[in-house]
C-alpha cells in the first residue's frame, strides 16, 4: 500500500449499502476536495480498515444488513482505530438517539435526507477538531 503523505487531502471512507446513495455521497466529497473509499457495507469497511487503509473519518449509515449495523463499526472503530472519528446518518431517528447514547467517537449524527453541504461542513468540523 502507498504511503500518505501528510499534506494529502483528507480520505473518508463512505459505508452505505444503498449504492446510489453511497455513489452520490462519494462523489460529492470528491467533488468538494476530500479522496473517498467506498464500503457496502460494516463488515466492508472492516476488512478495508484491517487492511491497512489509513482512513481519516468515517461517514456511515447505521441501518445496514449483516451482523454490524453502523453504530456497531462505530464501536469498533472505537477500539481499532481511536482516532478517527466518525460521522453516523440514518432515516431512523430513534437508531440517532441510540447511537448517540452508545457511541462516543462519533462526532456528529445527521438525520436523512442529509443536505450534501451539510454533510462537507461536519466533516471539516470533525477533521479541525483532530487536528
Amino acid at each position: 500500500m502507498p504511503e500518505q503523505h501528510p499534506d494529502a487531502e483528507p480520505l473518508v471512507l463512505v459505508v452505505e449499502d444503498e449504492v446510489l446513495i453511497r455513489m452520490a455521497a462519494a462523489d460529492h466529497l470528491r467533488h468538494c476536495g476530500f479522496r473517498v473509499a467506498e464500503a457496502g457495507s460494516s463488515a466492508e469497511a472492516q476488512e478495508l480498515i484491517l487492511s491497512g487503509l489509513k482512513v481519516d473519518l468515517v461517514f456511515s449509515d447505521i441501518t445496514m444488513p449483516g451482523a454490524l449495523d453502523g453504530a456497531g463499526l462505530a464501536l469498533w472503530l472505537g477500539v481499532h482505530a481511536p482516532d478517527v472519528p466518525v460521522i453516523l446518518t440514518s432515516g431512523v431517528t430513534s437508531s440517532l438517539e441510540a447511537a448517540r447514547q452508545a457511541c462516543n467517537n462519533v462526532h456528529a449524527l445527521m438525520p436523512k435526507p442529509y443536505d450534501y453541504d451539510g454533510v462537507v461542513a461536519h466533516i471539516r468540523s470533525a477533521l479541525s477538531a483532530r487536528a
